[in-house]
């Protein structure tokens, strides 16, 4: 059992301004001096990404679709290690689920997963006394959820304020803050540039954080908000332990390189990947694919994780000195692993633009985006999973690749041909895997980076973790 003050931040539905103020929540008590931890539920990167820059520490994601619900507190008494206080940050309505199993998916149910209390963030713009009904509504909808208040949102004037108020303490639900319709801007970076301003440590960035603890400290109650948080009961499991995760798997006496793209401020991968290589004996260097010219010296092995965003293909094919390391690496036999969009960096190219050309396909952005879950099946024995091994990933992209897979492809999943390509030692396709829920994945690539290079992939080594 772990001590961890926390609070779920969620909302009736999207656009109720909860991911502002759950960065402004962060931001606010980290000024303050109070050490605290952010979480998303659901497969948001970007989200993530700017909790941790306003916490100062990782954010992680921690969707139940992608690690399972029962490995929810496990994370979080990880992540938030040390933290006097962990918010999690909701995803849609708070009863809402994407794949339609809200009872295993929903915030609700990650809320009752966690034993935390929900602060219900409510844009009452356009509603005077119905906000009682509303929130009373969505506490007795489900009666194991803890409810524990409520923060207005949009409100037109201090009169406007009043009456809500009233009506809410008419049915007994605290409310921990008020704020203004100017009083969270859309300061924050455009979505286009993904995790990209955190990962560079952009000014913008950072002056957005700021501006939005300055607004959540200006109008919310914290020492209230944390009083909640604190009476919260000890998480139901222990804390996740990569070294635990990776099981009997015995890391190889060399410690080899693993390159892992990003930046100064983090990586394009979950924080769990970089934690789940280096307990499985890897000396793990960030590599940045937009600056860096040449990868880390000694690298043995590359991961482009699933959060490289798709519109910086300018940036990625101009420079043309990392593209052919990159490929480079990949012909002498040595492990790489691309999601999401690394796996359009590795092709021949990109609307037209030159890629890194290890794969012989071409990639296409078209309007819409191709995004959800999907159960894969591994396909062919790659430095990820042995074939047959299901797993849940996300995919999210604009971009389309022709041919879709290779003539050995990573996955396969219903509804879809396969997709995805291994080649040598090379693992690439748009699907995104959550590690935590895959250790395996870390102990077969350290295991190949450790190996002589090979035109095959490197079997697994005895004792190698299984889930």
């Amino acid at each position: 059992m772990t001590v961890v003050p926390r609070l779920v931040l969620s909302a009736p539905s999207s656009g109720h301004g909860k991911n502002a103020l759950a960065i402004g929540l962060l931001a606010a008590l980290a000024e303050r001096g109070v050490d605290v931890a952010g979480f998303k539920l659901g497969p948001d990167h970007v989200d993530a990404a700017y909790l941790g820059l306003a916490s100062g520490r990782p954010g992680r994601v921690i969707d139940p679709r992608l690690v399972g619900l029962d490995r929810l507190a496990p994370l979080v008494a990880h992540g938030a290690a040390g933290a006097a206080l962990a918010v999690v940050q909701g995803s849609m309505g708070l009863y809402d689920s994407v794949g339609g199993r809200p009872e295993q998916e929903s915030t609700a149910a990650a809320a009752a997963a966690l034993r935390s209390p929900v602060v219900l963030v409510v844009d009452v713009a356009a509603m005077g006394q119905s906000v009682a009904a509303l929130v009373h509504g969505f506490r007795s909808y489900d009666e194991q959820l803890w409810l524990g208040g409520v923060i207005l949102n949009r409100v037109a004037s201090s009169r406007h304020e009043g009456m809500l108020r009233e009506a809410l303490d008419d049915v007994g639900v605290p409310v921990y803050g008020a704020l203004r319709r100017q009083d969270l801007p859309a300061v924050l970076p455009s979505r286009r540039h993904g995790v990209a301003p955190v990962v560079d440590g952009s000014a913008d960035a950072v002056r957005a954080i700021r501006r939005l603890g300055e607004a959540v400290a200006a109008t919310v109650d914290l020492e209230r908000l944390l009083g909640l948080a604190r009476s919260a009961p000890p998480l139901p499991a222990p804390a996740w332990s990569p070294e635990e995760a990776l099981g009997t798997f015995t890391p190889p006496a060399n410690r080899p390189l693993v390159a892992v793209a990003g930046g100064p401020g983090g990586s394009f991968s979950h924080p769990e990947t970089t934690e789940l290589l280096r307990a499985a004996g890897a000396e793990v260097v960030v590599v940045d694919p937009l600056r860096d010219e040449a990868l880390p010296v000694g690298t043995r092995a590359l991961v482009v994780g699933g959060a490289l965003p798709e519109a910086y293909a300018e940036q990625l094919s101009a420079n043309r000195r990392l593209c052919i390391a990159v490929a480079e690496l990949a012909r002498t036999g040595r492990p790489v692993i691309a999601e999401g969009a690394g796996l359009l960096w590795l092709a021949r190219e990109l609307d037209g633009l030159p890629m890194c050309g290890v794969l012989d396909a071409v990639g296409v952005s078209r309007d819409g985006v191709v995004a959800g879950y999907r159960e894969a099946t591994a396909q062919t024995d790659s430095v990820v999973a042995a074939t047959g091994t299901v797993l849940v990933g996300h995919k999210a992209h604009r971009a389309v690749l022709t041919p879709r897979a290779g003539q050995r492809p990573a996955w396969s999943w219903d509804g879809g041909a396969p997709e995805g390509f291994v080649w040598r030692n090379v693992h690439a396709s748009q699907l995104t895997v959550h590690w935590a829920s895959h250790p395996a994945t870390a102990a077969r690539l350290v295991a190949a980076a450790a190996a002589d290079p090979t035109s095959e992939v490197v079997p697994a080594q005895s004792g190698e973790v299984s889930v």
